[in-house]
């Protein structure tokens, strides 16, 4: 095989992107917006990006396509069909791009996630013709499920979602089970209607695995409608970004702050987020503050739970996990945090009454408490508070919990029952944040840092589902 295609992973958002190069030049699908990991990547195989291609208008990230284009005078391919603010070599259904003489590009119109989304078949030169290897599917096909339908508004959800059958269908008639699917979404993104089932897949795993493949249209659209779930309310400002035509990132160093400015930030009302562990967080922090480790996907919860504009302050370990925040922050179109601070939480306090801890709890022991015997150290549950996902707490809960998502939880406070919250999540990360969020509202709180599956066998109760 000629071609060679790299993967480019985001985890914390949940996408991936794509180089592909037959050793001199290259087609770079989907770029993230902090760009300097492609051109690295391309310098590493000693390729020359020529192309640089969007299967939509994202959502979910701010795309580093027109930067890179810019960059390396690749040409950049948007569907015609897309009202841009920038220059692009606009295509549509049926068009060929000439990478090489070795590859070729194939658009192929498949709306469902966007009404103007495009996937890309990858040829190769092979016995004196062309040979598809895979398909770019961005939003449309990915593996296991498909994109979403609703990102553009309920209104065009049904619509969407039907024509999302007809691509995949499309797809799966054209090329041979033997052709690799490469999708950006589906890896933990909001922007997948369920998760992604296999590391990789192809066009013949799909037909096998998928249900967009197996199901008649009416069932497709009404089983993946009622699937959905709430996504992330920083998207409403994601497909302006992208659609106008997104500036350069600038990643250099955030100004520092010390302690009396920390601390006037926090008096302020100004979003001061730790991005240490949680366990750390929980042994000493600075009180005011928010836990989004580093460890998870802080950027989705942050830019989910601020006033999209709020100032941001970070607080961490080292300089290289700020700059990793910056970077993870910059992808969802938040530029420039207002300042940081590191070290450990004794040099951000002014004196010790500005520390806090967090107590920290399992499942067995919200068991003991259940049954009457609350551990020694620990105060007693009033209040069992789930800050899950509404699906997550559809497909099994504690009897008796209260449930608010942990992104309606800053708006929502007050609903939180008076007394003692034990509060919990699928692992312990959102509790975690819930809980700095409460203790920031002067509630007792107490984080359950377990994984949910454990809960029934340590004894919890749980609810009846139906």
């Amino acid at each position: 095989m000629t071609v060679q295609v790299s993967v480019i992973a985001t985890s914390s958002l949940g996408d991936r992107s794509y180089l592909a190069t037959d050793g001199r030049v290259a087609v770079v699908v989907d770029p993230q917006r902090d760009i300097d990991r492609i051109v690295y990547l391309a310098g590493e195989k000693g390729v020359r990006i020529t192309h640089v291609v969007e299967t939509h208008i994202h959502n979910d990230y701010v795309s580093g396509g027109l930067q890179l284009a810019r960059l390396t005078g690749a040409e950049y391919l948007v569907s015609a069909h897309d009202e841009v603010g920038f220059d692009r070599m606009p295509v549509t259904d049926g068009d060929e791009v000439a990478v090489s003489d070795l590859l070729r590009l194939r658009v192929v119109g498949t709306p469902g996630h966007t009404f103007h989304h495009l996937s890309y078949v990858l040829d190769e030169a092979r016995d004196g013709g062309w040979s598809p290897v895979g398909v770019f599917t961005g939003g449309s096909l990915l593996f296991g499920t498909t994109g979403r339908s609703d990102l553009l508004g309920q209104q065009h959800a049904h619509t969407l979602a039907r024509q999302q059958h007809d691509s995949a269908r499309k797809l799966a008639d054209l090329l041979p089970d033997g052709a690799q699917v490469w999708p950006t979404h589906g890896f933990g993104s909001f922007c997948s209607a369920s998760q992604a089932d296999a590391p990789e897949s192809t066009i013949g795993r799909e037909k096998q695995a998928n249900p967009v493949l197996r199901l008649a249209a009416d069932q497709f659209v009404t089983e993946t409608l009622a699937g959905l779930d709430a996504y992330p309310a920083y998207y409403a400002h994601m497909g302006v970004v992208n659609a106008a035509g997104p500036a350069p990132v600038d990643l250099s160093p955030v100004t520092r702050a010390d302690a009396a400015q920390l601390r006037e930030r926090i008096t302020a009302g100004e979003w001061v987020v730790d991005l240490r562990h949680r366990k750390a967080y929980a042994a000493s922090h600075l009180a005011g503050t928010v836990s989004l480790g580093l460890d998870g996907p802080m950027s989705t919860w942050l830019g989910w739970l601020i006033d999209w504009g709020a100032p941001i302050v970070f607080l961490a370990e080292t300089p290289g996990q700020v700059a990793d925040a910056q970077r993870e922050l910059v992808r969802i179109g938040i530029d420039r945090p207002a300042a940081r601070a590191t070290g450990a939480p004794d040099q951000w306090a002014t004196g010790p009454a500005d520390l806090r801890k967090l107590t920290v709890a399992d499942f067995p022991a919200l068991a003991a408490a259940q049954a009457g015997s609350t551990p020694e150290a620990l105060p007693t549950p009033q209040v069992v508070l789930d800050v899950r996902m509404t699906n997550e707490w559809k497909a099994g809960h504690i009897d008796g919990a209260v449930h608010v998502p942990l992104p309606d939880l800053p708006k929502r406070l007050t609903d939180v029952p008076a007394g003692t919250v034990w509060v919990h999540c699928g692992s312990g990360y959102r509790a975690t944040a819930a809980a700095s969020l409460l203790a920031n509202a002067g509630r007792e709180v107490v984080v359950i840092d377990d994984m949910f599956g454990h809960a029934e066998q340590a004894g919890v109760r749980m609810a009846a589902t139906a």
